[in-house]
């Protein structure tokens, strides 16, 4: 009942359509229905009687009960076209709308792919579910409920055949649905891990060729592949017995309707004429047509209605971050840019916490350096700090106030992160840096790739600022990604810059460089995330994790006395020149 509701806040807003194109087709259904009653008239008048003008009258009437027919029935066509194209648009932009609110963890929880072909398959699927739904909803009852009353006039015995056809034709449209429905969900589910399966394999073509992993990438999509087929083919069955379960009945009931309606024409037992007996098997085959047109649609309604429990589930979902709108608040000019109060954050399931305990400050214009081992909990931090998730426990506040008042819009303007993968979209360099601030002008982007040390490379580009991009960035080499990236987020003078682990793909003298720019930002503070202490040794503190925890916090010199696990890191990458 929930998935109804969902459509039906959808179809509400396109009410008056919906109900026009239902009522075409229903003024359609009431010019079949009095079909079979003008042939009956033809069959005893025309034909009995031998009056050939009746037959050319009646004749002419049935031509323009075909053509008035087919235009009611264009227009129901016209309108459930517009109706479902509609809902499909808006539910297209509700539910990319609400991707684009949810968190990191509710994104991780129902997976890329998944989101992907819900926006794309699923409401494609309930797009066709709605437009047979102005179309076919009021034929098959105003057919089978006109055929019976109809029927029922004419003779009530014979009639009554209607009322043992119709319930029997509904158990096996009911069983069939309820069956397909969980089949149809395994069947989403299933492209869902043949898209992640092509996506990996496409993202990653190169590493599988280079670890020759290409036999094991295609069992994976083979069995992806199976398991779809297997779900396809038990409702290809269910689809198979449809058909036959229904035609089965409805020529029972023709059977019965000769067997019985012959010996009573013209008898003593009378009571119907032979135009009467062809009207009731009309209304039999008419009854038979929309049933097979429905049993034809069952499938389309069962999928339809599986892909809206799906669109309704990531619709329904409450984002894990509450994105704040309202007033922005001022700054406390007394506090510094960083606070870090006993902050801690456990992933749903994880055994222990990804940062445990976590407590530090950022002064104004200083640079922090996060560095410890894989998994010690860096990106997670930064995560923290960049408002991407918020602390299971513990409070960061920036300039004096939680992160969790800010209002998002503000909070976007004073933090600008830097991500681990560089993320490029298709465009151009131009539109790409202009995420931040897009009114800026070129001379503010060619500042911004200046200090990122990408602005001679954009410079020696034909096109320069309009030199294009290719989706991800693929035609830029990683530590251009990188520098673009870099550049991006500092358009538009961000008080917070984060830079987790972004300069890996720089050379020493390139990052060197880098750093070089940084350090005149001013007001800028930096949290500078890395595994190399070469990019972090020169900041005004460096806090060393090591398993989600805290191990020291201090400068380069205090640290090499202090605390041995940054010793150690040193040691490692350069060979005790560090420490010596």
């Amino acid at each position: 009942m929930a998935v109804l509701g969902f459509l039906g806040s959808y179809l509400s807003r396109y009410r008056a359509k919906t109900a026009l194109g239902m009522a075409a087709k229903g003024v359609e259904v009431v010019f079949e229905l009095l079909t079979p009653l003008v042939v009956a008239r033809m069959i005893d008048v025309g034909v009995g009687q031998r009056d050939a003008g009746e037959i050319v009258r009646l004749g002419f009437v049935l031509v323009l009960f075909t053509a008035v027919g087919y235009g009611f029935t264009l227009i129901c066509q016209y309108l459930a076209s517009k109706v479902s194209q509609a809902v499909g648009t808006d539910m297209r932009d509700d539910l990319f709308s609400k991707v684009l609110s949810l968190g990191a963890l509710d994104i991780e929880r129902f997976g890329a792919s998944s989101l992907i072909t819900r926006v794309t398959g699923d409401i494609n699927q309930v797009q066709l579910a709605v437009a047979m739904f102005i179309r076919v909803l009021l034929r098959w009852p105003l057919l089978a409920i006109g055929s019976m009353i109809a029927a029922i006039a004419i003779d009530l015995r014979l009639g009554l055949v209607f009322f043992v056809a119709v319930p029997a034709i509904a158990l096996v449209f009911f069983a069939v649905m309820s069956k397909s429905v969980k089949l149809f969900a395994r069947i989403q589910e299933s492209l869902e891990r043949i898209a992640l399966a092509t996506r990996e394999a496409l993202s990653g073509v190169r590493v599988l060729r280079a670890f020759r992993r290409e036999d094991y990438e295609r069992t994976r999509m083979s069995e992806a592949a199976k398991e779809q087929m297997g779900d396809m083919v038990a409702v290809g069955w269910l689809s198979a017995a449809l058909n036959p379960a229904t035609l089965l009945i409805v020529n029972l009931g023709i059977v019965y309707i000769l067997w019985t309606g012959a010996v009573r024409i013209g008898g003593d037992a009378g009571g119907l004429t032979q135009g009467q007996l062809v009207a009731f098997v009309n209304y039999m085959t008419q009854m038979l047509l929309a049933v097979t047109y429905i049993a034809s649609f069952v499938v389309v309604f069962t999928r339809g209605f599986a892909s809206a429990r799906r669109i309704e589930e990531v619709l329904s979902t409450e984002p894990s971050i509450d994105r704040r709108a309202g007033a922005r608040l001022a700054e406390d000019a007394e506090a510094p840019a960083l606070e870090l109060d006993h902050v801690s954050f456990t992933f749903d399931d994880a055994a222990a916490p990804a940062v445990e305990d976590v407590t530090l400050s950022l002064g104004r214009g200083d640079m922090l350096g996060i560095i410890g081992g894989t998994g010690s909990g860096k990106s997670t931090l930064s995560s923290l700090v960049a408002r991407l998730i918020d602390p299971t426990s513990g409070t960061v506040r920036l300039f004096g106030h939680d992160l969790r008042e800010y209002p998002d819009s503000q909070l976007r303007g004073l933090v600008s992160v830097v991500p681990q993968h560089p993320l490029l979209v298709s465009g151009t360099v131009r539109s790409n840096l202009s995420w931040r601030k897009a009114d800026a002008g070129d001379e503010e982007l060619l500042h911004a790739l200046d200090l990122a040390q990408a602005g001679e490379f954009v410079r020696e580009r034909p096109l320069g600022l309009s030199e294009p991009v290719d989706a991800g960035g693929t035609n830029y080499s990683g530590g251009q990604r990188q520098r673009l990236s870099i550049a991006r987020a500092l358009v538009g003078e961000p008080r917070l810059l984060i830079l987790d682990d972004s300069a890996s793909a720089l050379d020493y003298a390139t990052e060197a460089r880098l750093r070089h720019a940084l350090s005149a930002l001013g007001d800028t503070s930096v949290i500078c995330i890395s595994q190399r202490v070469a990019s972090v040794r020169h900041a005004d503190l460096i806090a060393v994790l090591d398993h989600g925890r805290l191990a020291a916090l201090g400068t380069h010199d205090e640290l090499l006395g202090s605390c041995a696990l940054y010793r150690e890191i040193c040691l490692s990458q350069h060979v005790g020149e560090e420490v010596s």
